[in-house]
């Protein structure tokens, strides 16, 4: 009864969260109190409590909660800063909640490579100097591809004739360089007049690791390091109206990764799984991996010629659930960056042009077995990604959780991502 009273009324909701109030401030200042002007707050608490409980009417309360409100500032010892304090409390609380969350149930996770795609992006920078077709959208348009797509735009424009005078290296703490990296580009100009100036461009980016912000595998610059390897070394000469910078950033795909669900049951062959690498030789220490679990413990695992995955002795095709996609391809067609090829060991990675890909699976009838409490897991895009073809299989301890829900961005050319449609 009283519980719907709550819901009904909001001068009992009042009521309530008034006497819990005052009865919290009197926890917190017996010690500095007098007896006799504890024993009056508590008295006054009291009669406002028995007022709720005897279903007394609106006029009542309000008297009750007037009385109360009258005691407790006449007894109870004002805070400084109160409202500082209240502030504080409640963001500290939501920070406390939200920790809570990401530790034990939902925590995101930025997708920093291309290794899953084409089932998840990571990453990725385009040189639109050489596609002069896909025009640069205006300033509001930019800002909505920006937030709902994640894709952001470079440009810089000769303002006159002259020369790549230096491009400075990445700037900021690793800290900021988490979120956004930067290099400065240093333009000399040459005017008509023949006096000669320079000019510096700061170009904000998104960092492909936290720990250099360095521009890497720009497509149509293999082996890129940074705007230095984009513009083609300092020195490059250019033309009034040239494009120095024409470069489209994608910020790469965001998930929520499920924290909970491995706490009841171990990963299921097939789900997107994220892992620690930390005690891995071979990739980047102390980082976040985010792959397909292909084995687990005890499993034997082959890599045959035909880019198929042989589990004791099992071929997987693409009806072997949460694989379908991954083997939904053409035999007779080479493997390709970023599209479905299967999976290759290292006689397809060289026919494929990309030797040292699989030196644990060197063939076909090679088989490897998975060590005890330990999972084997691979990249979508099997012709560029390090994972168990390069260095093994790691303990089930080092598993975060699995990749659940793409948050960001919502929107781009394949929006088809967002939410629960990628496996």
């Amino acid at each position: 009864m009283f519980a719907l009273r709550w819901l009904m009324s909001g001068t009992v909701r009042q009521a309530v969260d008034l006497r819990r109030q005052v009865c919290k401030f009197l926890n917190h200042q017996r010690d500095l109190l007098a007896p006799e002007h504890v024993a009056k707050v508590r008295d006054a608490a009291a009669e406002l409590d028995k007022l709720i409980a005897a279903g007394a009417d609106k006029k009542a309360l309000q008297d009750g909660m007037t009385a109360l409100e009258k005691c407790a500032n006449d007894r109870l010892r004002p805070y400084p800063h109160a409202t500082w304090r209240d502030n504080v409390e409640v963001v500290l609380v939501a920070v406390a909640i939200a920790m809570g969350i990401r530790t034990f149930f939902l925590q995101p996770f930025k997708i920093p490579t291309s290794s899953m795609q084409p089932t998840l992006f990571g990453i990725h920078f385009e040189d639109l100097r050489r596609a002069p077709e896909d025009a640069v959208p205006g300033r509001v348009i930019r800002f909505f591809h920006a937030v709902l797509g994640g894709t952001f735009y470079h440009v810089i424009k000769a303002e006159d004739d002259g020369v790549v005078w230096e491009v400075k290296p990445p700037s900021g703490t690793s800290v900021s360089r988490f979120f956004f990296s930067s290099q400065v580009v240093v333009l000399r100009y040459r005017a008509p007049d023949g006096h000669e100036y320079t000019k510096e461009h700061r170009v904000w980016f998104s960092p492909v690791d936290g720990n250099n912000g360095n521009l890497r595998g720009l497509r149509g610059f293999p082996g890129a390091s940074g705007l230095e390897g984009y513009l083609s070394l300092t020195g490059m000469q250019f033309r009034k109206g040239d494009y120095i910078l024409r470069l489209k950033d994608h910020a790469g795909d965001h998930v929520f990764v499920d924290r909970l669900t491995y706490n009841f049951r171990r990963p299921v062959r097939g789900e997107t799984i994220v892992f620690e690498t930390t005690g891995l030789v071979g990739p980047i220490p102390n980082q976040f991996y985010i792959k397909r679990m292909v084995a687990m413990d005890g499993e034997r695992v082959r890599i045959g010629d035909d880019r198929h995955l042989v589990i004791n002795g099992e071929r997987l095709d693409s009806c072997t659930p949460l694989f379908e996609h991954v083997y939904h391809f053409d035999l007779n067609r080479p493997a390709r960056d970023s599209v479905f090829s299967g999976h290759l060991n290292e006689i397809a990675g060289r026919l494929s042009g990309v030797p040292g890909l699989a030196p644990l699976f060197p063939d076909g009838p090679h088989e490897v077995t998975v060590k005890p409490r330990h999972y084997m897991v691979m990249g979508d895009n099997t012709i560029n990604s390090s994972d168990s073809r390069s260095w093994g299989d790691f303990p089930q301890t080092n598993v975060i959780g699995k990749a659940c829900f793409m948050y960001w961005p919502i929107t781009g050319p394949d929006n088809g991502r967002f939410g629960w449609a990628f496996r």
